[in-house]
């Protein structure tokens, strides 16, 4: 077994070699000491994205099997440096070992699951319709269709996750799945955990014999290098998870190419929650310190943080408020992932204190990278008037939005803009106005929960995370499942081509 500690070499892994650059960056952990990594530049990306589109010839037609064993070899080579990754992961994020623990198990477990996915050739979506010679007026060809990989692919590693969707997650195993190359731009809040993925990789390229451009490692630095990345030629499609404000830029970016490319972009949400009246009234308390545990858990790090409920004015809405509040205050302080998060958490925060339409619940100080839960009230009047209460507070800050009715209910729930989540508490006597809501929840979101809570996303074949605009870029896109692969997949025809040179897929 590897030692958990050790000390990161800090280059970039660019087709197979590991590269130094002339500028550093200093990360800034957590915990323990700080390490330098080499500062990404346009021409490395130019590198990377050469070898890319040289490995597509090889890899985008390698069998399915072939592609498969190469997914499961690096969630292989990821377990076998588990107890670094932990290490590494913890004093970069100081995310808690356990949770590391079972990121890693998620990253390796959708790796294994794109395997079987490919292996049993269902996405390929092969459709078939035979020769009509004798059809009039005309006669018909031979016609096969089945999906096929675009080519290189960019991917940005995600700062709340540093495994389940950053070097080796959910969007490069997607792509490599579906036979693209991909060129991973590292989160610079967790650098050193980015680095010992990409060995994973690059010990699996190697045992499998993989063409050595199909995955590189650029690792962060300066904001030059994810737009020289996006307006590559050779980048075929883009896959991000972050904030809106950096996501809409790269859309921007990717949509004014000479060739526009697809962005999947995940820009987060604030998962909205509908507490409806029978159930505030028979379960309201037991639904508010369950809410509670959900908008703090991570430290409300979450893109699913149902960071809004929606409930009723009267005894049973003030229920469920004071037993939000009070789980609240029995919530330690938590590390956040960055200090710049931090800081925005803070900000969010004041955005709130500023506002003469929202009333105070929990108002609490944090202190530098540790942030303390935060409670806030407002009517659905208030709500609709002002946009910023719909903005996303990355932290464990919720807002109580108090409606009239059922009416009111509906009202505030069509207001609502694209989230990734919707929720609805409800007993059997709410039946009726689930009903009236549902329509409009699934116009908004791209899951719908009843009677549970949003974190937690489910790696499996009917999962969507992605949702409207702005919760996502693509609404009809997915960033967990194996949907996910045909992000990087398109259609393509072919016609009265004889046996002899037909994909092996489709002889």
């Amino acid at each position: 077994m590897l030692d958990e500690t050790f000390t990161p070499h800090g280059k970039h892994l660019i087709a197979g070699n590991w590269v130094a650059g002339e500028q550093t960056f200093a990360s800034e952990p957590a915990t323990g000491d700080a390490f330098d990594f080499s500062v990404g530049t346009p021409d490395l990306v130019d590198q990377a994205c050469q070898a890319a589109e040289d490995a597509f010839w090889t890899y985008g037609y390698a069998s399915r099997e072939t592609r498969a064993a190469f997914l499961d070899k690096i969630a292989d080579e990821i377990e076998a440096r588990g107890p670094q990754i932990t290490w590494i992961g913890s004093a970069e994020t100081g995310l808690p070992a356990a949770r590391l623990e079972g990121e890693r198990g998620r990253t390796t477990g959708q790796l294994r699951l794109f395997a079987s996915h490919i292996r049993s050739g269902e996405f390929l979506d092969r459709r078939h319709d035979a020769a009509l010679p004798d059809r009039q007026p005309l006669p018909r060809p031979e016609l096969f269709m089945m999906q096929r990989p675009i080519g290189p692919v960019a991917v940005f590693g995600a700062s709340n996750f540093p495994l389940a969707f950053s070097t080796a997650g959910g969007d490069t195993a997607a792509a490599l799945a579906a036979g693209c190359p991909v060129i991973v731009k590292g989160h610079s809040a967790h650098p050193g955990t980015g680095e010992i993925v990409a060995e994973a990789i690059h010990a699996a390229i190697k045992a499998c014999g993989m063409p050595a451009g199909v995955f590189s490692l650029i690792q962060g630095g300066k904001r030059d290098v994810g737009t020289a990345l996006v307006q590559h030629p050779l980048i075929k499609a883009v896959g991000f998870t972050g904030s809106l404000g950096g996501g809409r830029a790269l859309f921007d970016l990717c949509a004014a190419r000479p060739e526009p490319i697809p962005f999947f972009g995940e820009l987060g949400s604030v998962n909205p929650m509908f507490v409806l009246p029978n159930a505030a009234s028979s379960r309201g308390t037991d639904i508010g310190t369950g809410w509670a545990g959900s908008l703090t858990m991570g430290a409300g790090q979450f893109c699913t943080n149902p960071g809004i409920a929606v409930v009723q004015t009267g005894a049973e809405g003030d229920a469920f408020v004071s037993a939000a509040a009070e789980a609240l205050k029995g919530v330690q302080t938590q590390c956040m992932l960055t200090d710049g998060i931090a800081q925005a958490y803070k900000d969010g925060k004041t955005r709130f204190d500023g506002r003469n339409a929202v009333k105070p619940v929990l108002v609490t100080d944090s202190e530098g990278r540790n942030a303390s839960p935060n409670l806030y009230e407002t009517d659905a009047e208030n709500y609709l008037q002002d946009h910023a209460l719909g903005e996303e507070v990355f932290g464990p800050l919720g807002l109580v939005v108090r409606v009239s009715g059922p009416e009111e209910m509906e009202t505030l729930a069509r207001g609502f803009e694209g989230q990734l989540t919707a929720t609805m508490h409800m007993d059997e006597g709410d039946t009726d106005l689930a009903r009236r809501l549902l329509p409009v929840l699934e116009r908004k979101a791209g899951r719908v929960l009843v009677n549970g809570f949003p974190t937690g996303v489910e790696v499996a074949d009917t999962m969507v995370h992605g949702g409207p605009y702005p919760a996502s870029t693509n609404f009809g896109a997915t960033s967990v499942g194996t949907l996910a692969i045909r992000r990087f997949l398109r259609p393509v025809c072919y016609q009265n081509l004889p046996a002899s040179i037909l994909p092996d897929d489709l002889a």
